[in-house]
């Protein structure tokens, strides 16, 4: 997976394998900037009231695609690498997702510096 910022929007790019083990269409999501209201660099609390549809879990291993959750509808791409290190956890607004959740972020530390709102 890439991350990119191109005309003040975030771009997410998935690999053909990422594609199908989260069931996502589209080869690349962008998201305005301006949507994004918070960024953090931890996995947010698992719940037992969560759906997910569509998209692949094995229990501490791999959870990936749409997740229907009590926080709201969730896109989680998170694998076991490095301990399930190195998270984005964005969440935003004016979406059709309240949040996304990556891991084996290279540099998620600057990616947060990066993705956080400025205040106007």
């Amino acid at each position: 997976m890439n991350l990119n910022i191109i005309d003040d929007c975030l771009q997410i790019e998935f690999t053909f394998t990422e594609q199908l083990l989260a069931a996502r269409l589209h080869k690349s999501w962008q998201i305005p900037l301006t949507n994004i209201i918070q960024v953090t660099t931890e996995l947010p609390p698992n719940t037992w009231k969560e759906i997910r549809a569509p998209g692949t879990a094995i229990p501490g291993v791999i959870k990936t695609g749409t997740y229907y959750t009590d926080r709201g509808k969730e896109f989680w791409y998170v694998r076991r690498k490095n301990n399930f290190g190195n998270v984005l956890n964005i969440q935003l607004a004016n979406e059709s997702y309240q949040r996304i959740v990556l891991n084996n972020i290279e540099n998620n530390d600057e990616w947060q510096q990066k993705l956080i709102p400025t205040k106007s």
